[in-house]
């Protein structure tokens, strides 16, 4: 079962390894098992000197420190079309042509705009895609690009390929994919923080400065606790 025995992964005195004491005797009879992944988390392990729990025998105490991990949740939101990949060339004139050729053709928008809105929205579905709807609760994702989003793909097809087959030359490619997808993450955080910047030093960003200081002060809050 890859079990440790805790007590001998510990110098101690003789006092504080003895358990069990009768008739001028004693001995190591009790002893605490961990799994032996879980060692790390191990501080430290003896036995309470002036302590019985019955007659004869004393308590042994084992100390852990356990590093308990905030899961986010996830937040189901409305699934939406990515409009902004429109700023890329490729994609505009992609979407260009399927409005083309749901309107028949034409290079004229028609009057019925129910009909032509319905055509954009299949056209841009098709060519700009969707999101998935989930999100990660307080997670900053304002400063996302493509770039971060085609590196973090590669990363993943490289971890899918390591599991795959593992051998020295797929795990190297998924490190330096890591290295790299943590590159991209500080670049485009820094490009977005410089455009905010610029962005706050005009008149305009005054409604951009009273939003963040409206964010700052809803994160301060415990929410569960509000509601």
């Amino acid at each position: 079962m890859e079990m440790a025995v805790v007590n001998t992964y510990f110098r101690k005195k003789e006092d504080h390894r003895v358990t069990y004491k009768s008739g001028g005797r004693w001995t190591q009879v009790d002893y605490v098992l961990c799994r032996r992944c879980n060692l790390k988390e191990i501080r430290d392990c003896n036995v309470l000197a002036g302590d019985s729990v019955a007659r004869q025998h004393r308590m042994v105490v084992c100390r852990m420190v356990l590093d308990s991990k905030k899961k986010r949740r996830r937040v189901r939101t409305e699934r939406r079309i990515r409009w902004w990949k429109l700023k890329e060339e490729k994609c505009s004139v992609r979407f260009r042509e399927e409005v083309r050729q749901g309107l028949g053709g034409g290079k004229e928008v028609l009057d019925d705009w129910v009909t032509t809105g319905g055509v954009m929205r299949v056209a841009a579905k098709k060519v700009l895609g969707v999101t998935s709807g989930n999100r990660k609760e307080d997670k900053e994702m304002w400063w996302w690009n493509e770039e971060v989003q085609e590196s973090i793909t590669r990363k993943r097809w490289a971890k899918q390929k390591w599991d795959r087959q593992s051998d020295e030359k797929n795990r190297q490619e998924y490190k330096e994919m890591r290295q790299q997808v943590k590159r991209d993450v500080a670049k485009a955080k820094k490009k977005a923080y410089e455009e905010l910047y610029k962005r706050l030093d005009t008149k305009g960003g005054e409604k951009d400065l009273y939003r963040l200081a409206r964010q700052r002060d809803q994160a301060g809050k415990d929410v569960l606790q509000v509601q």
